[in-house]
């Protein structure tokens, strides 16, 4: 079996020391042009592969990012068996645009209620050494997290966040996505449009209702009365359309915060012989795969997950090769995909 090529074999091919192969590589200063060729032809003629390791004896850089997700949250999804897709779109962005620049993405559970959980951030970052931070909502806007890296200085990005303050804010447009959402409602006619908001721990939560309210205002339609709290979870969806339908005047449609809402809205109207579109409609945030097969298929606010990480990571990777004059946040795209849960308004 043939023995793999490592950066020793190419250091004593080119006749030059380990930091100076791994200089090359990381394409670093104070490198003679004919020294360089000499390592280049080498690591050619070898056939080798920079390993990790390798890359991190040339400089600074770790050649990691480390992404934070809620601890309890995620394994709620994964143990209950209700979808993982938002993490998996995730790791799909940030993964592939760490490949794409020769990095790692590695991905840790840090629990947002936990009186230690700068402790827990303090040891993931000695323990990885990483590059650069991605924080996922709710530690996107936790002062806890992001005051301990902001005086660690080391750079970090804010998914789903667009509040002021340290670090890359990269999100969607969450309020003017809620808008879209009501203002599409409205030309179907519906006056009386319920809502059902996401957990409060959540600065896109406020965002999301502020739209909502916004498009409702603008049309002479705003009733509090059709609000409704929700925490992203399938029981609070229930609770909250159950509450909606209690009303004297019950809504004709409903935004709901998330999929799994919307899905326990969709539950709570069938049971109730309601027919979907023809006597309620219903909108939802995210767009996971789940919506578009359930009965009838969810119109949906497709959240651009892998889109926001892949340009967090961007950015981050970047800043860690020293580019300056990077932009302090971003807004993607969203986009509004109707299906067959939105019609006109009940006569």
């Amino acid at each position: 079996m043939r023995r793999a090529v490592t950066i020793k074999d190419v250091a004593a091919e080119a006749g030059v020391s380990l930091q100076t192969v791994s200089r090359v590589i990381n394409d670093g200063p104070n490198v003679r042009a004919e020294v360089k060729a000499r390592v280049n032809a080498a690591i050619a003629k070898l056939g080798y592969t920079p390993s990790l390791a390798a890359r991190r004896m040339g400089g600074s850089r770790s050649y990691l990012l480390l992404a934070l997700n809620d601890r309890d949250r995620t394994i709620e999804g994964w143990t209950s068996g209700e979808g993982t897709d938002w993490v998996d779109q995730m790791l799909m962005g940030g993964m592939l645009e760490c490949a794409r620049r020769g990095y790692r993405m590695i991905f840790e559970l840090v629990d947002t209620h936990s009186s230690h959980v700068e402790r827990e951030v303090a040891g993931a970052l000695a323990a990885l050494n990483p590059d650069g931070v991605i924080l996922t909502p709710p530690h996107s806007d936790n002062p806890l997290i992001t005051d301990l890296l902001e005086r660690r200085g080391l750079p970090f990005a804010r998914i789903g966040s667009q509040t002021p303050g340290a670090g890359f804010a990269i999100a969607m447009d969450d309020a003017e996505a809620a808008r879209v959402a009501a203002r599409r409602l409205i030309d179907l006619g519906h006056r009386r449009i319920g809502f059902i908001t996401g957990s409060d721990e959540y600065a896109l939560s406020a965002a999301r209702l502020d739209g909502y309210a916004d498009a409702l205002k603008a049309h002479g339609l705003f009733d509090p009365a059709l609000v409704t709290p929700g925490d992203f979870s399938f029981q609070s969806g229930e609770a909250g359309m159950t509450a909606l339908l209690a009303l004297a005047q019950p809504p004709t449609a409903v935004v709901a915060s998330n999929d799994q809402m919307a899905l326990a809205a969709l539950r709570v109207a069938n049971g109730r012989g309601l027919s979907i579109p023809q006597d309620l409609s219903i909108i939802s945030f995210d767009d996971t795969p789940i919506v578009r097969f359930s009965h009838p298929p969810l119109t949906a606010i497709r959240q651009p997950v892998a889109a926001m990480t892949a340009q967090a990571a961007n950015l981050l990777m970047r800043a860690k090769a020293g580019e300056t004059d990077l932009p302090t946040g971003r807004l993607v795209p969203f986009s509004l995909i109707e299906r067959a849960s939105t019609g006109p308004a009940p006569a």
